[in-house]
């Protein structure tokens, strides 16, 4: 999976604001911290559109996901910003980094993409193990009103800069798992489109179980915000941004 979807990526992505969703997280963890993290890692970095910024504000970032022809894509794009960031393979759920850190995110919906409560636990205690006392996780997720309410068993059509996508969607409301069947055709340098395939599978975790999850992991201070915002979720929000802190055993550097 991805290694197509890498390759069109950033061009269905072009209508996010990275420069302000980049600011808004360093606004959450500083707002957690009192700092800027030293070190910090950024869990499904995708094609690194927000860690590169990251680093460009002199964070010392590790971009970390499972897809190889994603973290290609993250290599190339942090050469042509002239940044230092390293990009590791690895699942999420078992994440392991040479030094912990001050800061774990995991950003674009990286946390719906794990479909069971067991996955999205284990990623939690994961974290928890990579943080310094202290240290904050930051995320978000696509939320329950949105993969349920505005995309469960709908289909979507759209063509854009020589891409055009199909894409069915299946909801199973018993385990709350939206199914989603995504053809595209993109054109090629001849003027011929070829054609491929995408299942994505991501389940609209609601928040009062995440808060659940995270304070069984050890978490405190967990925080809920709409979506770029600074107050609480509101019903029709679209996505929902969390913090929680490691407690502070002792005194470390973040």
């Amino acid at each position: 999976m991805y290694d197509d979807f890498a390759g069109v990526y950033d061009t269905l992505m072009d209508d996010y604001d990275y420069d302000a969703w980049s600011e808004h997280y360093l606004s959450l963890i500083r707002d957690a911290l009192g700092e800027p993290p030293a070190r910090m890692a950024e869990c499904a970095c995708g094609t690194g559109s927000l860690t590169v910024r990251f680093a460009r504000k002199g964070v010392n970032v590790v971009g970390v996901d499972l897809s190889a022809a994603m973290l290609r894509r993250a290599e190339e794009k942090a050469r042509a910003w002239g940044v230092e960031a390293a990009f590791v393979r690895q699942d999420m759920r078992r994440l392991t980094l040479p030094r912990r850190v001050g800061a774990v995110l995991a950003t674009c919906d990286g946390v719906n993409y794990l479909t069971t409560p067991q996955d999205v636990k284990a990623f939690f205690s994961a974290a928890y193990a990579q943080l310094l006392p202290g240290g904050v996780l930051c995320f978000d997720c696509s939320s329950r009103h949105k993969l349920e309410d505005e995309m469960g068993d709908a289909f979507f059509g759209e063509e854009r800069d020589g891409i055009a996508t199909l894409w069915q969607n299946t909801l199973n409301r018993q385990t709350h798992v939206l199914t989603m069947d995504v053809t595209f055709f993109v054109r090629e340098e001849d003027g011929r489109y070829r054609r491929f395939r995408e299942q994505h599978r991501q389940r609209a975790h609601s928040a009062q179980e995440i808060c659940a999850w995270l304070a069984e992991a050890g978490f405190e201070e967990v925080h809920a915000y709409g979506e770029l915002r600074r107050d609480a979720p509101r019903d029709d929000d679209s996505r929902i941004h969390y913090t929680a802190r490691r407690p502070q055993e002792q005194a470390f550097t973040l």
